[in-house]
């Protein structure tokens, strides 16, 4: 069980898996959509993979199926050819992202512990698409930072799907708009962290989700007054927010 540092509050995502990472009230309708429309499509490689990460320790952090079908979605209908992601854990929304891609397309991958990825290569390779994942370990700042200081990277990217540090998505924000083309779309995942969003100052939840849960409404209200993007938040999983950049 996930717990604040040395505090015995569990965390919100404690106990969470790909089958139950959602904010329906009704386990039996979000039961119902996984197998009507979700895990009947999901490709055999994801689902190994998700099976592993699911018996992994940090198995919450996996983002779940029906959310890994909506970026699948997304790069297909926008038509996506070069893609980043902020935050890759064992890689199920990358391996979810190179399927989508067309087979010259490419994903620059970026997170700080490539042990966690390499737990997910194999199904990366199985599935025939490692030609199109970049990965780059370290801090996604300064790789970011890296990107941005060839100017050929700017606005050279179709799509960003963005899962790691909560309190540091405003900062990947503003980097990301000089990477993502205009027209192009920028994807925030947990931005109603588990619901505690609308929690009161007092609720009995760890210091941790406190922290998170202002960043994470911080980021909601920054996204929503940015004139430079279209925003649209959707109750998936734990929240997740697209953006279109319009400037």
């Amino acid at each position: 069980m996930a717990t604040d540092g040395g505090s015995s509050m569990p965390n919100v995502q404690s106990n969470i898996f790909s089958t139950n990472k959602t904010l329906l009230r009704s386990k039996t309708l979000y039961k119902y959509v996984l197998e009507t429309t979700v895990l009947p499509n999901e490709p055999e490689s994801m689902r190994e993979l998700r099976i592993l990460t699911d018996n992994h320790e940090m198995g919450d952090m996996a983002s779940p199926a029906d959310e890994a079908q909506l970026l699948r979605m997304l790069i297909k209908l926008t038509g996506a050819k070069t893609t980043i992601e902020v935050g890759v854990y064992t890689g199920y929304s990358l391996l979810a992202t190179a399927l989508a891609l067309p087979d010259d397309g490419k994903v620059v991958a970026i997170d700080t512990n490539p042990e966690y990825y390499e737990l997910g290569r194999p199904f990366i390779e199985k599935a025939g698409v490692a030609h199109k994942v970049d990965f780059r370990a370290g801090l996604a700042h300064e790789r970011l930072n890296e990107l941005l200081a060839d100017e050929a990277n700017h606005g050279a990217f179709d799509l960003a799907f963005v899962d790691a540090d909560k309190t540091s998505y405003g900062r990947y924000h503003e980097q990301l708009l000089r990477l993502v083309r205009v027209g192009g779309v920028l994807v925030y995942d947990n931005t109603l962290w588990f619901g505690t969003v609308v929690l009161p100052p007092d609720a009995p939840i760890s210091e941790e989700d406190h922290r998170i849960a202002a960043a994470v409404r911080d980021l909601n209200a920054s996204l929503a007054t940015d004139g430079r993007v279209e925003v649209c938040q959707l109750t998936v999983a734990d929240g997740v927010t697209i953006c279109r950049r319009i400037v």
